[in-house]
């Protein structure tokens, strides 16, 4: 580690250490969620994400999701890596543009200690949950989330352990449609609670 990403990091606390910097992030979609976690595991210190997409940016992602004009129409894990290289050249990136599914989920992020879930539908979430408490998953983590769209208080927004290995984030009733919508506030204090519920895990920080 050079002294500039050093410097870099300097103000972190010191449960985020060089070696478990290292443990490696999966990220299971790269929109509103997805991305603006990422890059705050970033600049965190996180060293090592695995990003996993088949999406490309729209224009009306913009709104809440951490990419800017000159991405429209690139896929999502490319842009995504190119934004988060530039905060910390030395990250080991992994980028994967596949659909998540039942059948592929376990291969995409076996060497994966965190998956953060930011899937957009009820089935995928439901999905991802229910093999997170099977025999091969039970030695990984899974941060997932529910209930973060619309203008209601940021602070009916948390994080709680709903299995031993899983944790939600969010207000868990608040569904996104035409009438809530979705605003960069809510979604991204929702995606600060799955980053910072990752880093307390990296650190140790947490009961299991």
């Amino acid at each position: 580690m050079t002294a500039g990403s050093t410097d870099l990091f300097r103000q972190n606390p010191p449960e985020i250490s060089k070696e478990r910097s290292c443990c490696n992030i999966g990220i299971a979609g790269c929109g509103g969620l997805g991305s603006n976690v990422a890059m705050m595991l970033i600049r965190a210190g996180i060293k090592t994400l695995t990003i996993v997409d088949f999406d490309r940016v729209e224009l009306n992602n913009l709104n809440r999701q951490f990419y800017f004009q000159k991405d429209i129409s690139k896929l999502k894990t490319a842009a995504l890596k190119e934004t988060l290289l530039q905060i910390n050249p030395e990250a080991s990136i992994k980028t994967i543009d596949e659909r998540i599914n039942e059948n592929n989920l376990y291969d995409l992020f076996s060497d994966c200690k965190v998956v953060v879930e930011a899937f957009d539908t009820v089935e995928a979430k439901t999905m991802i949950a229910q093999r997170f408490q099977r025999t091969e998953f039970t030695n990984k983590y899974l941060i997932a989330a529910s209930g973060l769209a619309g203008i209601k208080s940021a602070n009916m927004i948390q994080t709680k352990r709903i299995a031993n290995n899983i944790y939600i984030c969010g207000d868990f009733f608040t569904e996104s449609n035409r009438e809530t919508g979705l605003l960069s506030s809510r979604v991204m204090v929702t995606a600060a609670h799955q980053a910072n519920m990752v880093l307390r895990i990296v650190a140790g920080n947490f009961k299991p």
